[in-house]
């Protein structure tokens, strides 16, 4: 039996490694901005860390990006540090030092290989949208007006907030079709337009229904098992003996980054963050999206799927059906023919190390490294995007750029991504002071701005999706939020007296207001609204486009249901397959039938 035992797992191994090799590796296509804007000292590509000219922003010196791109073809560690030219000083210094240089974050993680799921280089992402497209020109406009409603309360989004109004009759104005003609789609209103209720939500199904913030952000579990299957609005989480607190520190309504000596402190790769002067005191529930900023700045980036699989586990939130018998999460009893004069049950064995809480604990923070490999060989390797701080620079800095290159069809692109964004650049908070004069510099919202890797993909978007991937395929993704008018629970059946339930928070942070939605919100929508919710609010920090969200969650959602497939070949007994609806709406059946 030994023998045969120890074959039988050598030839588990063998057809999975055979699934990951029928996997088609794709061709990596990037946009043509590195090729096309080569001569004007690659000013469409990422370069922070680099050197860069104190008038145009631009790098200072071409030679020094084109030895950053060969260090990342070679793919080793060591150039970064010994082989590419970084400024010993800031360009120009402000009145604090900073305190020295950042690093750049896993440049070679894409060229590692893996033992489970996809290669790294076996998913990719389309190209960016370019400069001089209609999405680039929308998209940059929606980091811009995010940056605007920084500190406008998600109560006046439920509300109903001017502030956001005006931000979406601008973004309306600019004439780009959210349907997905011209780009990526975002969800419409019913005019096809883009609505108060609508916008800034992402592309996936649920995510227009209810609250702005996702419930698993907000809500917490009560602590006494007598009432397992009740959702706490106390805001911690059970965390076995210990609790999880939903609260986040309080940042000031203070942005950063918003003149050209600072920009071009952060676009050298200094340190510039200080928490002394970042954060207000106390802790409150994401209230604002410079909240939802603070907690994507600092969270472990499996935090949020994490916390929402410690809350459907402790409620009982049913299991997908089709293993919910194996599992038997609800702890029924279901009647069966007597055998020897005893009536047996088929609960009589319950989920732990398989099919049940540890298994899904360990699965959906294990995508996560998976992920983020991926993720970077399109930064890195394919991509290497300039984020929207270095864009709005380019902006900013054009009168200069149009002076060292003139007549070029950089100055030309940049001077019309200018004027479709005027109305939007006019409104940040830096350009309505007295006397302010006016620039288009990207309202920040942490001192340091991006990470100190490219922009596309996003590595918490990938994240998001591979994680979000796998609460799907573990969860009844059509149960519901629902209440009997005492406490609020996630049930796969409604009865009689049940009715939708869901909640937001107060303008201040200090609590939650009960809302009574028009359906009732489902786990789906509300996991397709967690993957979006950290995806943008990074958006909301000014780090990210629409576009990096929208690609890398459906990486990640390629990399969690191959690492499922591979995982499905080891239960050689049970009758055991995953449902999951994709973010585009689909299901995809994964498993042994």
């Amino acid at each position: 039996m030994t023998e045969d035992r120890r074959q039988q797992a050598y030839d588990i191994r063998v057809k999975a490694a055979e699934t990951a090799r029928q996997r088609a590796h794709p061709l990596h296509e990037a946009n043509s901005d590195e090729a096309a804007y080569s001569a004007q000292d690659y000013a469409m590509s990422f370069t922070k860390g680099l050197r860069h000219d104190p008038d145009t922003g631009l790098v200072a010196d071409p030679a020094d990006f084109e030895a950053f791109r060969e260090a990342i073809d070679n793919g080793f560690i060591e150039p970064f540090t010994t082989r590419v030219p970084v400024p010993d000083k800031p360009t120009k210094v402000g009145e604090k030092e900073p305190d020295g240089r950042r690093r750049w974050e896993a440049p070679t993680a894409g060229t590692a290989f893996d033992l489970e799921g996809p290669d790294a280089q076996a998913v990719t992402m389309p190209p960016a949208p370019e400069l001089g497209s209609k999405e680039l020109a929308y998209e940059m406009a929606e980091v811009y007006e995010l940056a605007i409603l920084r500190d406008v309360s998600f109560e006046e989004w439920q509300t109903g907030s001017s502030n956001l109004t005006d931000s979406v009759g601008r973004l309306n104005g600019i004439g780009y079709d959210i349907s997905g003609r011209d780009g990526r789609p975002r969800v419409a209103g019913p005019n096809g337009n883009l609505t108060e209720g609508t916008a800034f939500r992402g592309s996936s199904p649920g995510v227009e229904k209810g609250p702005y913030l996702l419930q698993f952000m907000l809500l917490g579990t009560t602590s006494l098992p007598s009432d397992k299957g009740a959702l706490d609005t106390g805001g911690c989480i059970n965390y076995g003996a210990q609790q999880i607190d939903q609260r986040v520190p309080v940042a000031k309504k203070q942005d950063y980054m918003t003149n050209l000596q600072d920009w071009l402190t952060v676009q050298e790769g200094f340190s510039t963050r200080d928490n002394t002067t970042l954060f207000d005191v106390g802790t409150r529930f994401i209230a604002t999206p410079r909240d939802l900023a603070t907690y994507v700045h600092d969270d472990a980036l499996y935090q949020a799927y994490l916390n929402a699989c410690l809350i459907l586990l402790s409620v009982g939130a049913p299991f997908d059906p089709a293993f919910d018998a194996l599992s038997g999460p609800g702890g029924s009893s279901v009647a069966v023919p007597s055998v020897g004069g005893h009536q047996r049950t088929l609960r009589q064995s319950s989920g732990f190390a398989l099919y049940g809480g540890p298994h899904i604990l360990t699965l959906v923070t294990e995508v996560a490294t998976r992920a983020l490999k991926a993720v970077r060989f399109q930064k890195y390797n394919n991509h290497l995007r300039l984020r929207p701080e270095t864009l709005a620079g380019r902006i900013a800095c054009l009168s200069e750029i149009k002076m060292r290159f003139p007549g070029s069809e950089l100055v030309t692109l940049l001077s019309e991504l200018e004027a479709a964004n005027a109305a939007t650049i006019a409104e940040l908070r830096h350009n309505k002071g007295a006397g302010a004069a006016s620039n288009a510099f990207l309202p920040m919202a942490f001192q340091e701005g991006s990470p100190m890797h490219p922009s596309y993909g996003a590595g918490h978007a990938t994240v998001a999706g591979a994680c979000v991937t796998v609460l799907k395929a573990f969860f009844d993704t059509g149960a519901v939020f629902a209440t009997d008018g005492s406490r609020a629970d996630i049930k796969q059946r409604t009865v009689s007296g049940d009715r939708p339930v869901a909640y937001y928070p107060k303008k201040d942070g200090s609590g939650l207001v009960q809302d009574a939605p028009g359906e009732f919100l489902t786990v789906e929508g509300e996991l397709n609204k967690l993957a979006a919710n950290i995806s943008i609010g990074r958006n909301m920090a000014g780090v990210h486009y629409f576009s990096d969200y929208y690609d890398s969650v459906r990486m990640g959602e390629e990399i969690a249901i191959g690492l499922l497939e591979e995982q499905a070949l080891t239960y050689p007994t049970d009758r055991f397959v995953f449902n999951l609806p994709t973010f585009d709406g689909k299901m995809r059946r994964i498993g042994r039938a």
